[in-house]
């Protein structure tokens, strides 16, 4: 329980919305593996077209990133739609520690990465 009295503070919020027949899914919190479970149940209801905003993400470990690894390969084989916006390196340091950063589709925008999708 925090020291100021209020209720505990959820590690991870998941939302999810619909652009152009892609689910977006907003993450805000923690992604490590205290979360993954809850992440991966999310990433699973979501269906195959994702766009993952990681723009609220404070800390992702690599069990997190395997998640998100794992969805975009899967995309690769199965031709669906997958791309990752709102990333930010200090919070997704171990994107760049495994040389991941360069491979992953990583867009400024939701609208770039909606154009890159078309």
């Amino acid at each position: 329980m925090p020291e100021n009295g209020e209720g505990p503070v959820a590690a991870l919020s998941l939302t999810s919305s619909t652009v152009d027949a892609i689910t977006v899914i907003r993450i805000d919190g923690v992604l490590d593996a205290t979360t993954r479970e809850q992440f991966a149940d999310y990433l699973v209801m979501a269906g195959s077209d994702l766009i993952l905003d990681l723009a609220g993400v404070t800390f992702m470990d690599s069990r997190a990133l395997g998640l998100i690894v794992h969805h975009w390969q899967t995309s690769l084989t199965t031709g669906s739609k997958f791309a990752l916006i709102g990333v930010e390196y200090t919070k997704s340091k171990v994107m760049w520690i495994t040389g991941l950063a360069q491979r992953l589709p990583i867009y400024e925008t939701l609208d770039d990465a909606v154009a890159a999708l078309k």
